[in-house]
């Protein structure tokens, strides 16, 4: 379901003129698509920043001439110390449409121990319904033992997804815990039976 915010457009451009907007807790954004001109946005803050918190969020644009656009969040530019929103780059989606997605990996269940799963490709690439973006893949390992490996072409997409990733990438594998080796330099610093560390 898509998250509906009232935006509205933005006509001054650059640095000064985002950070003046991020000083009213508002976020500037681009929504581009279907080769009309760009519009320039300013999205309210904390509504914003609830929806950013899923991947490939759907959002519902209403401006204030009461035009409304369907819209998925493709990019997210955060502060590096604060990691609040700095800048979106958003898409126009129709009903009806497919879009390339990248959604993350989940791993289910648990292996048979002491072995341990991992997760090796952290997203997949999917062509999914504009409209119904799944928030996660999930891989099940329940039950699975060392040695085991799923590749992207065996996943269980959901709904009529299509996978985009190469079929051949693996996603998870499920190995036994490593045994640290005791270290070379331990092993260097070990004295000879009888003879002392400490040589002159």
């Amino acid at each position: 379901m898509a998250e509906k915010l009232n935006v509205e457009l933005r006509e001054d451009f650059g640095k000064g003129a985002a950070r003046r907007l991020r000083t009213q807790s508002l976020v500037p954004a681009v929504l581009y698509g279907h080769g009309e001109a760009p519009l320039h946005l300013s999205l309210p803050g904390h509504a914003t920043a609830l929806a950013a918190r899923n991947s490939n969020a759907l959002l519902e644009l209403q401006l204030a001439d009461g035009t409304t656009h369907l819209a998925l969040i493709k990019e997210i530019q955060r502060h590096p110390l604060k990691r609040s929103l700095n800048h979106l780059d958003l898409i126009t989606v129709r009903k009806g449409e497919k879009v390339e997605v990248e959604i993350p990996v989940v791993l289910v269940g648990e292996p048979v121990a002491p072995a341990a799963a991992f997760v090796d490709l952290q997203t997949l690439t999917l062509l999914v319904d504009a409209l119904n973006v799944p928030q996660e893949v999930e891989v099940s390992v329940e039950g699975t033992e060392d040695g085991y490996q799923l590749f992207a072409g065996d996943v269980t997409l959901p709904g009529d997804a299509e996978l985009v990733t190469d079929a051949e990438i693996l996603v998870a594998s499920v190995q036994l815990p490593r045994v640290e080796e005791e270290s070379d330099e331990e092993s260097e610093g070990a004295a000879p039976a009888g003879e002392s560390a400490d040589k002159e």
